[in-house]
């Protein structure tokens, strides 16, 4: 499966598109620019020298060509990008990570875009996409510390439940993460606003903060382990030394 990240040039996207190779997804890095695209890959590959193979980058259109697209450019250009490259992205999973914010002063603020949120935007730029909304809470920082985990849930919601299955098993395999569905697209509203009040914490606490749930049974990650065991075991029954 190639995924392909949309205006993937900034830390975010960039940071998405290595830590994606690096759990065995060809990733490709898109700008209007390829050149910058090109950039932004030999970025992280200098960095982690291991994802040269899985990593690759091209033009927004290279990147609207893959099998899955993120788009993660500014927010107040997601529904654009998308509608640019419609044709290309019709039928395929879309997913938004944008968050409409403006900071104030010292404070973080949210915004309202067209339609509550920036993923229903998108959606309605796209209507034959599979829009989900995913990835808003992730610190970039953590994103690109390759190797380490990201001890975070990851709040996903969309319209279209396989899609939302099909992001959750991806975003379950990067390590430190629980998908957490979040129910239809409409739910991005409030998903996009909380950043704000993430990105104050992280200023007021000079630190990264990332969202943990508690109360919720059926930790995906255990469910994959057990999987995993049993899987072992098995062989190992059927292929003793």
């Amino acid at each position: 499966m190639r995924i392909g990240i949309l205006g993937g040039t900034g830390p975010a996207g960039s940071a998405l598109a290595a830590r994606l190779a690096s759990i065995g997804f060809e990733a490709v890095i898109g700008s209007r620019s390829k050149y910058r695209a090109m950039e932004a890959r030999d970025s992280q590959v200098e960095k982690w020298p291991d994802l040269a193979p899985m990593l690759s980058y091209g033009d927004n259109a290279a990147a609207a060509a893959c099998d899955i697209v993120v788009i993660a450019t500014p927010w107040d250009s997601a529904a654009t990008t998308a509608q640019e490259n419609e044709a290309a992205l019709a039928g395929k999973i879309v997913v938004s990570m944008a968050n409409a914010l403006v900071r104030v002063g010292k404070e973080f603020q949210p915004l309202v875009p067209p339609r509550g949120s920036v993923a229903a935007h998108v959606q309605a730029a796209v209507p034959r996409c599979r829009v989900v909304a995913a990835f808003h809470h992730l610190p970039a920082t953590e994103l690109g510390h390759i190797g380490q985990p990201i001890d975070s849930d990851v709040l996903i919601c969309g319209d279209d439940p396989a899609a939302v299955k099909t992001m959750s098993d991806i975003i379950a395999m990067i390590p430190g993460c629980r998908p957490l569905d979040a129910g239809e697209l409409s739910n991005a509203t409030a998903i996009e606003a909380f950043t704000a009040v993430m990105l104050q914490l992280n200023v007021r606490y000079k630190t990264r903060v990332a969202p943990k749930l508690t109360g919720i049974k059926g930790d995906p990650r255990e469910a994959k382990a057990a999987a995993k065991a049993a899987a072992q075991a098995a062989e190992a029954v059927a292929s003793p030394t």
